[in-house]
């Protein structure tokens, strides 16, 4: 996978670099890394990762992990 450059604290991503960055965290998410791991690769919190994402029309994926059903 690419690295993410860690951005700036509180730097405002604006115009191209916005989407840019946006179109990475979309296409790492949907291979399954978590919204923690990209927030932190990228430096940025949980809350601006999710809200790019979302903005981005990203199904997000359930909270947890893999659950096992009981054979009946």
């Amino acid at each position: 996978m690419a690295v993410l450059a860690p951005t700036a604290k509180g730097r405002r991503l604006l115009g191209s670099e916005r989407l840019t960055l946006a179109g990475e965290l979309v296409r790492r998410y949907t291979a399954g890394e978590s919204i923690r791991a990209l927030a932190e690769a990228t430096g940025r919190s949980y809350g601006y990762i999710h809200r790019l994402l979302t903005e981005s029309g990203v199904q997000l994926r359930q909270r947890g992990g893999v659950r096992r059903r009981k054979k009946a």
